[in-house]
Parts: structure tokens; sequence; C-alpha cells
């Protein structure tokens, strides 16, 4: 009796070890999937924009070589992004020109007219699956809608198109069109900068 009840005991305690080893094993697994994240790095992002000049409006191209922003995690991508906030240097204006005189004269003559554009700075804002770029340039905020795709890859495209009159940017315009008066001059004779800039966001959200 002694011998089956020790077996007995013995039996139990493997079958309750056995138990609790799963839940151990369900709760790690468990774990796993909750800490997983989704993480949006400056090191993936780019920022280009389309200007356009002559009455036909042919575009001109650059980008900002530079965007600061801390390393943002969030569970999804939406949580990701949103709240994102960010400041791109002017001085890493670039537009590829062959004659490497462009450059200058959009942040001398376009943005050395504003205020306070050492950087543009914002936050991306996410609600109700609709997102917008709080910008802040020339001294003024101002909401940018955007247009966003994001891939099964995790690649994100944010598309939108400024228009510089919401940013009190019209005079700066004015001053660049003036020292590119010539440049932009379609065939039709006239010299003409576009208000309009469209803009598109780039980047790669990474798992960890």
């Amino acid at each position: 009796m002694r011998k089956i009840s020790f077996l007995l005991i013995a039996l139990t305690l493997s079958l309750v070890a056995c138990k609790n080893e799963k839940k151990e094993t369900k709760t790690t697994e468990t774990e796993v999937v909750e800490t997983e994240k989704f993480v949006v790095k400056p090191e993936a992002t780019s920022v280009k924009w389309t200007a356009y000049k002559f009455t036909e409006k042919k575009g001109v191209g650059g980008e900002f070589k530079i965007v600061n922003f801390d390393i943002k995690s969030g569970a999804s991508a939406q949580e990701a992004l949103n709240n994102l906030e960010f400041s791109i240097p002017i001085s890493s204006l670039f537009t590829n020109d062959a004659t490497n005189t462009r450059d200058a004269k959009i942040k001398n003559a376009f943005f050395g007219t504003m205020l306070d554009t050492e950087f543009l700075k914002g936050a991306i804002k996410v609600a109700d699956n609709k997102y917008v770029a709080s910008l802040t340039m020339n001294g003024v905020t101002h909401d940018l809608p955007l247009e966003v795709s994001i891939t099964e890859e995790r690649r994100v495209t944010m598309k939108g198109v400024m228009n510089l009159k919401d940013w009190n940017a019209l005079d700066a315009l004015d001053a660049l069109n003036k020292v590119c008066f010539d440049l932009h001059k379609g065939p039709d004779g006239v010299s003409k900068t576009w208000e309009d800039v469209a803009i598109e966001v780039s980047t790669y959200l990474r798992k960890n």
C-alpha cells in the first residue's frame, strides 16, 4: 500500500510539473508577441520635394539629405508614426544641380527671406486613419494633409502638396523668382515660379 501511495504521489507531482511547464511556455510565447514593435528610424527616412517653374509647370526636384528625430516605436505602423516629431536642417537641401548654383539661391533667396529657417520643424499626426504633418516654417505652423501607403514589407510613403501661401511664404517665392528670373522663363517668355510644392516622405518600419 505504501508503495502504491508513493507512486500515486510521484505521478501527481509529475503531472503538475508538466502543466506548469506548459503554462510557462505559453506565457513566454505570449510575451514575445506582445513586445514586438514597429520601429521608425531617421537613417531609413528621406524627404524629397518637387517645385515648379515655367507656365507649363515643369518640375524641379530636390531633397533634404538630413532628417532629425528620435527613434520611435509602436505596436502598429500608425502608433509608431503618430506624434513623431522631426526637424530638417535647411543646410541639408540638395538638388543635384550641375551648375552648383541652384542650392545657394534657394537657401539664400527663398529660405533666407523667411523667419526662423535654420530648421523646418513639425510632427506627424494620425487620427481616424488620416495623416497630417503639422509643419512649422517661416514662423507659421500649418497642417499638411498626407496620402499614406504602407506595403506588406512595411515600406511607408507619405505624399502631400504644400501651398506656400499657407505658410506666408509668397514674399520668399517672389524673392526666389527675382534671382532666377531668366532661368524661370519658359518658351512663352514668361518667368514663373509656382506656389505649390509636392512633398514625398519615405521610410521603412523595422520590427524589433
